[in-house]
């Protein structure tokens, strides 16, 4: 069954941290996490190291 989950944090841009909430469809909340360091990763070339997952919430 696929879930929505809401995901807050932050992650290091630059010299600085850049608030993120973001809504992800997966089966597991493992999987809605690995998912938003792939797309930070991707879209910002944020180490995983540098990304700060806050809330994991389902909706």
């Amino acid at each position: 069954m696929v879930n929505e989950y809401t995901i807050k944090g932050k992650f290091l841009m630059g010299s600085t941290f850049q608030k993120f909430e973001r809504t992800i469809k997966a089966a597991k909340e493992e999987n809605a996490v690995e998912k938003i360091y792939l797309d930070l990763g991707s879209k910002h070339g944020v180490k995983r190291k540098y990304v700060h997952i806050e809330e994991v919430r389902t909706d």
